[in-house]
């Protein structure tokens, strides 16, 4: 009787520990995960489930993870499941939304994880699986866009010209 009360102790000190890394993490895998998809933060169902999917794969791993960080489990999982997603979104010619529209799925990625993560090249390249030479040039291609993009919705149009004859027909 005592075993099984020692067992279930450290099962459910093992669920609080977990409960308090998700509510912890949660948010800012949220937002890791919106953007991935594109989608906007207040209504993401994609993104939630994604969210949902590598917090259950961390969960089923914590007991592995006493060493390791489970953020960065959690992130990896969040990763491998939105290219997972992508791949199979890319097929149904599925086209995201938001910030990074204008990225492909492999350049969000990369921008995810450098930039908002802060993860670095050499971990972003064993993370998604490709060589850091190709993380680089992705990262550097996806920045070039997205400037591209911000000048162009910010640079203020021309005022349109108004000839004298539409103002009344009054020549000076």
């Amino acid at each position: 009787m005592r075993e099984r009360r020692t067992s279930t102790d450290r099962r459910r000190a093992r669920e609080r520990e977990f409960e308090t890394f998700a509510a912890g993490a949660a948010g800012r895998l949220l937002h890791a995960a919106a953007l991935l998809t594109g989608e906007p933060p207040e209504a993401a169902p994609r993104a939630e489930r994604l969210l949902i999917t590598a917090l259950a794969r961390t969960y089923a791993d914590w007991d592995r993870l006493r060493d390791d960080d489970p953020y960065d489990h959690a992130r990896q999982e969040l990763t491998l499941r939105y290219a997972g997603t992508a791949w199979r979104s890319r097929l149904r010619r599925r086209t995201p939304a938001g910030v990074l529209a204008g990225l492909g799925p492999q350049e969000r990625m990369v921008l995810v994880l450098r930039l908002y993560e802060g993860v670095a090249e050499e971990q972003t390249a064993a993370l998604i699986g490709l060589p850091v030479e190709r993380v680089h040039t992705l990262c550097a291609r996806a920045i070039r866009t997205m400037r591209g993009n911000g000048n162009r919705k910010t640079a203020p149009r021309p005022a349109p010209r108004i000839s004298d004859s539409r103002v009344g027909g009054a020549r000076t």
